[in-house]
């Protein structure tokens, strides 16, 4: 069932303020519990509950019988026992043909949500992470199938994370199969997109992407997290010179390593100015001026940094709470994409990635020319796109 909480002010929907808490009580000596689970699941919004979902998570090698313990449960986890089960627990035909891997179930039902969150984008996002956490790539997630205002947010998200019709009442997503994840990262992506945009209200029709042009990318957190990001690939780089010597880099996630293969071959003094790129846009970061790459060089160690800033983003969520402690917050905090989008006046370096474009660096200056493309080879890359702009030559290195 899907319906409206008790009301409280409409407020902007900021999908940055929203947080899942999962509440589950399981009993050591229940014997039953160890097949059939139910999970209560709330969204909160800064402290405040705005929304609440179960979650019946069925595994079928640990129930006695899971068509009856999923009927005691009622709900749609009990239509979903008796459309996919016997009575004796075992799969029917259709289940069986219906889905690649037809071993557990994970019923999603019973929501209830407040405005201004109660949007089908949000209501995804939510069955999404509840999908991540309470299952894998061997469950049939249930979902129900109505055009009914009760439950109708639910089977909106469904369709927009690729669930497929089973019957009049029930819609399954097979998370064995890509579709799914892919749907999945595509409700993710435009969820943190949307958490962008602070108080503006992303799921109106009024709000205009336009509203975005003209911003800082170069937030305050923005920029503290670059500089981190550029100061490790800087420390790294400078391990790597003394280790690597004039040796041929190789294919890896090294620093050198992980650059194009037209570069694997260069020597120390190459690599110690690709160091020191690093450190000039770290630099850069931290006296407040516009990270602006001025060479070859330095778009490539804008581009990795940005690319280490993203993967911290993702992957260290402490660090970055300590990074961006005590600075303001702002909407466009942490938004890779628009850095990728607005630091650089062409991405034409990515090219030299291309195995496909083996070559290009050292083609003819007047093909560069008709191209718009400067400075490709690795020997060109140290050399300043605008001579006003160069860096000071006396700057000196990092005494290793």
């Amino acid at each position: 069932m899907t319906d409206q909480m008790t009301s409280s002010p409409v407020r902007a929907a900021d999908p940055s303020t929203l947080s899942l808490e999962f509440g589950h009580v399981h009993r050591l000596a229940d014997s039953a519990a160890e097949g059939v689970q139910a999970w209560q699941i709330s969204l909160t919004s800064g402290g405040e509950t705005v929304a609440r979902v179960r979650a019946v998570r069925g595994q079928y090698w640990k129930a006695h019988n899971v068509h009856a313990r999923l009927t005691d449960e009622q709900g749609l986890a009990a239509v979903a026992a008796e459309q996919l089960f016997d009575t004796e627990g075992q799969f029917l035909p259709a289940y069986e043909e219906f889905v690649d891997l037809p071993l557990s179930v994970l019923v999603v039902d019973d929501l209830h949500i407040e405005a201004p969150w109660d949007d089908p984008w949000i209501v995804a996002a939510m069955v999404s992470s509840i999908i991540d956490r309470l299952s894998d790539n061997q469950y049939a997630v249930i979902l129900p199938r109505t055009s009914e205002e009760a439950g109708a947010l639910l089977t909106e998200a469904g369709v927009l994370l690729a669930a497929e019709p089973f019957s009049d009442e029930l819609l399954i997503i097979d998370t064995s199969l890509a579709a799914p994840e892919e749907a999945a990262q595509r409700v993710s992506a435009r969820l943190r997109s949307h958490a962008h945009y602070g108080g503006s209200d992303p799921w109106t029709e009024e709000w205009d992407e336009d509203d975005e042009e003209g911003e800082e990318v170069l937030t305050a957190r923005t920029r503290a997290l670059l500089h981190l990001a550029l100061k490790e690939l800087a420390d790294e780089a400078w391990k790597e010179v003394s280790t690597l010597g004039d040796q041929p880099a190789q294919r890896s996630s090294s620093v050198f390593g992980s650059m194009p293969r037209v570069t694997w071959r260069q020597d120390t003094s190459w690599r110690r100015q690709m160091a020191r790129a690093f450190e000039d846009l770290a630099a850069d970061c931290t006296a407040g001026a516009a990270v602006e790459p001025r060479s070859t060089g330095e778009e490539m160690a804008l581009h990795l940094g940005i690319a280490r800033a993203h993967d911290l983003t993702l992957n260290r969520p402490r660090l970055v709470a300590d990074t961006v402690a005590g600075l303001p917050e702002e909407r466009g905090d942490l938004d890779w994409d628009a850095c990728s989008s607005d630091l650089f006046e062409d991405h034409d370096v990515l090219m030299l990635f291309d195995d496909s474009l083996d070559g290009i660096e050292d083609a003819e200056g007047d093909v560069h020319q008709a191209l718009g493309m400067v400075n490709l080879a690795p020997l060109d890359w140290f050399t300043a796109f605008y001579p006003d702009r160069a860096r000071d030559p006396d700057r000196g290195f990092r005494q290793q």
